[in-house]
């Protein structure tokens, strides 16, 4: 039951990084926000359009370092909303795309706080459209399957059939685990000499895509010091980016370029 005395919390998608790509109900709430709880992987860009008098707090999470528990977190927005104050969650991507938005929303749900989801535009489709990456092409790939990389640990998530042939995988948070992911597809039947992309801080003014072979996968990353937030792509749609990207590792000798690019 809905508790009368409660302000609403809004869970909004700021997108992958350009405030271009915001939402008009996303820049509204913003814009007009009282509170804005935020993630890490908001950009600075997005945040300078909150109002001066709005109170910003940040909740990051990095990799095996949380500024605040998910539990905390969810009692935050709760305790705010209660307060009368309306409640802008800031989530980098979409809340619903490994933005833990279902246990943010159920958390406001059993406390009668109202709640409203306003979606942004993926890290995923957001930072391919940015390296001009198609994630399916009537040629290369008629599925696509979105994975996290550090999720309950990759041992117990079952990835058989995602990469391969025909089928694109987008890999969230793989950044620290890259090798780990490489051996595990290649050990799954996918083609050491599959191509994959890294598309770092898409859509942001320091976006770089980073391409190279799933064999040479996490060493391209040390070599490159990629940092997050980063999305592997895996699959023959790799090959469609543009052409001034970065080619590095193995696609460095031209046999295997001409293979790689053929």
């Amino acid at each position: 039951m809905a508790n009368p005395l409660s302000a609403t919390v809004h869970l909004v998608g700021a997108g992958p990084g350009d405030p271009d790509l915001l939402t008009l109900r996303a820049a509204r709430l913003i814009g007009g926000a009282d509170v804005i709880v935020h993630d890490g992987l908001v950009s600075d860009d997005i945040l300078a359009l909150a109002q001066p008098r709005a109170e910003l707090i940040s909740v990051a999470k990095q990799r095996s370092r949380h500024s605040m528990p998910q539990d905390a977190i969810n009692a935050l927005l709760v305790q705010l909303a209660l307060e009368g104050r309306d409640v802008v969650r800031l989530k980098g991507g979409d809340p619903f795309i490994f933005g833990r938005g279902g246990e943010e929303m159920d958390a406001c749900r059993a406390a009668g706080v109202p709640v409203e989801i306003v979606p942004g535009i993926s890290a995923a489709i957001g930072c391919a459209a940015a390296a001009q990456l198609p994630l399916t092409h009537r040629a290369d790939s008629s599925a696509v399957s979105f994975v996290a990389g550090q999720c309950k640990g990759l041992k117990d998530q079952d990835w058989s059939g995602l990469a391969g042939k025909g089928r694109t995988l987008v890999i969230y948070m793989g950044v620290a685990t890259a090798t780990d992911i490489a051996d595990k597809l290649i050990a799954d039947g996918v083609s050491p000499s599959v191509p994959v992309a890294v598309l770092e801080k898409g859509t942001r003014r320091d976006a770089r895509t980073l391409r190279t072979q799933l064999r040479d996968l996490g060493a391209m990353i040390d070599r490159e010091a990629v940092q997050s937030p980063a999305l592997i792509v895996v699959g023959d749609v790799v090959r469609h980016a543009r052409a001034q990207d970065m080619l590095t590792g193995w696609a460095a000798t031209s046999q295997v370029l001409g293979e790689f690019l053929g």
